[in-house]
C-alpha cells in the first residue's frame, strides 16, 4: 500500500525526440516526484519501478505510443533488478544515469538486457572515461550541450565517431543551436527549439494558412455559412483537406459528407473549428504524421481539453476553450510572430487571452500543467492541481489518452 501511495505522487512528463529532418522520432518519458525541481528522475527504486508499472499497465502508455520508440531515465539498481524486464515487450530504451557506477557486472547485465531486445542510452556523457566501457554496447549516447563550451562538446563528438552509437543533443533551445548540432553530427535532438518563434529570421504567414486564420475569425464571430463557403473555396486543397478529416473515423459519422455547408450543418462548427486549429499546424510536405509542432499543439489541446472536462464535467464550453488554449498557444512558434499579435489576429475571448498571456484563470492553470508535463518541470503542479479540483492521477490518465489522440489523429492528418 506504501508504494501504492508513492506512485499517485508521481508525475510523468513527455519530451518529444526529434531527427536531423526535425521528425519526431521518439518519446522521453520522465517520472518526477513533484517535489524537486527540474529533477526528472525518482530516487526510490521501488516507486520508479511501481511508476513505470502503472504507466504501462494501468494506463496503457506502451498502446499510446504507437510506433514510437521511448527512453525511460533508470537508476542502475533498477536496471540489475528483475523488475525492469516487464519492458521487454515494448520498443523502450534504458537510459543509465550518469551517477552509476560502471563495473564488470553492470556490463555484463546491460549485454543481458540487449539481448531481451533493450536498447540502452548514456545520459549526460561527458568525456571523463567513466562510462567508455560502455560505449561498444550502447545504442544512444545523449550529451548536454549546456554542460560544457562548444570546442569541448565537439571535442565529446569527434571522439564518440568511432563507436556504433547516435548521438543525441539535449537541451536545444533555439533554432541556431539545432543547426550547430546538426552540422556538428548529432543525430537526434532534445530540447524547446521547435516550439520556440524563430522571430530574428521572421516568416510570411503561408498563403493557405492566412485562409485557415480568417476562417477561424469567421466562425468565432458567428459569420453567416455562405460567407465561410466563400473564404475556404479560394483554397481547394484546404477543402479537400478538411473534408477529409471531417469525414475520418474519429469523427464516428454514419454517412460521408461531400461539402462543406453540409460538414458545418452536420458536424457544427465547434468541430469545424477545432479542425481548422488543428490544420493551421500541417505543414506543406508530405511528412505530417512526423510534424513536432502539430504533433505538440494536437497533444497540448487535447490534454487541456480532457482535464477540463475532469474539472467541469458539463460546461462543454469550458471544454472547447480548454481546447483553443492549447492549439492557439503555440501559434507564434508557427507564424514566427509574437504572441499578442497571433491574438491580435485569432481574437479570441478574454478568458483564452489571459490564459495565454499571462496563465491566468482555470484556462491558464491547465495551461501551465500542460507545459510542465511536456518540460518535465513539476515543482508547482501539486499546487495547480489543488486549485482545479484535480488528482495526479488525473493528470496522467488525461496525458496517456491526449498522447494517443495526438498520433492517431496526425496519422489521420497524413492520408
Amino acid at each position: 500500500m506504501h508504494n501504492l501511495l508513492q506512485a499517485q505522487e508521481i508525475f510523468l512528463g513527455l519530451k518529444l525526440i526529434l531527427d536531423k529532418r526535425q521528425h519526431l522520432v521518439a518519446y522521453e518519458l520522465l517520472f518526477s516526484s513533484g517535489e524537486l525541481n527540474a529533477v526528472h528522475f525518482l530516487d526510490n527504486t521501488q516507486a520508479t519501478s511501481q511508476a513505470i508499472n502503472d504507466a504501462f499497465s494501468q494506463f496503457e502508455i506502451g498502446e499510446a505510443l504507437a510506433v514510437y520508440e521511448c527512453l525511460i531515465k533508470v537508476r542502475q539498481e533498477l536496471l540489475m533488478s528483475d523488475a525492469i524486464e516487464i519492458l521487454s515487450q515494448h520498443r523502450v530504451t534504458l537510459e543509465l544515469l550518469e551517477t552509476g557506477v560502471v563495473d564488470l557486472p553492470l556490463i555484463e547485465r546491460c549485454r543481458e538486457l540487449k539481448e531481451m531486445g533493450f536498447d540502452l542510452a548514456l545520459d549526460d556523457y561527458v568525456n571523463d572515461g567513466t562510462f567508455d566501457p560502455l560505449l561498444d554496447v550502447v545504442d544512444i549516447v545523449k550529451i548536454d550541450i549546456t554542460l560544457q563550451d562548444w570546442p569541448s562538446t565537439l571535442g565529446i563528438v569527434n571522439k564518440l565517431r568511432n563507436y556504433p552509437v547516435r548521438l543525441l543533443a539535449e537541451k536545444v533551445e533555439s533554432h541556431e543551436q539545432y543547426l550547430q548540432c546538426a552540422e556538428a553530427g548529432f543525430d537526434l535532438f532534445q530540447g524547446y527549439y521547435f516550439a520556440r518563434p524563430n522571430l530574428a529570421i521572421g516568416k510570411c504567414t503561408l498563403p493557405n494558412q492566412a485562409i485557415m486564420l480568417k476562417l477561424l475569425g469567421l466562425i468565432l464571430t458567428d459569420a453567416p455559412d455562405h460567407e465561410i463557403e466563400q473564404v475556404l473555396k479560394q483554397d481547394a486543397g484546404l477543402s479537400l483537406k478538411l473534408l477529409r478529416l471531417v469525414n475520418s473515423v474519429s469523427m464516428g459519422l454514419k454517412t460521408k459528407i461531400s461539402s462543406f455547408n453540409q460538414s458545418i450543418k452536420i458536424v457544427g462548427r465547434r468541430q469545424m473549428q477545432r479542425w481548422l486549429q488543428l490544420l493551421l499546424y500541417t505543414p506543406q510536405q508530405d511528412d505530417v504524421s512526423y510534424s513536432p509542432l502539430l504533433r505538440l499543439a494536437a497533444r497540448r489541446g487535447k490534454l487541456m481539453e480532457s482535464l477540463a472536462q475532469k474539472c467541469k464535467e458539463s460546461d462543454r464550453d469550458f471544454h472547447d476553450r480548454a481546447f483553443m488554449t492549447g492549439i492557439l498557444s503555440l501559434l507564434d512558434a508557427l507564424l514566427n510572430r509574437p504572441l499578442m499579435e497571433v491574438i491580435d489576429l485569432i481574437n479570441p475571448a478574454d478568458e483564452i487571452a489571459d490564459a495565454l498571456l499571462n496563465k491566468s484563470g482555470n484556462l491558464g492553470g491547465l495551461l501551465s500543467l500542460a507545459e510542465m508535463t511536456e518540460q518535465g518541470r513539476f515543482d508547482h503542479a501539486g499546487d495547480v492541481l489543488e486549485s482545479l479540483g484535480l488528482a495526479v492521477q488525473d493528470l496522467m490518465g488525461a496525458e496517456v489518452d491526449a498522447l494517443r489522440w495526438s498520433n492517431s489523429i496526425t496519422t489521420e492528418m497524413a492520408q
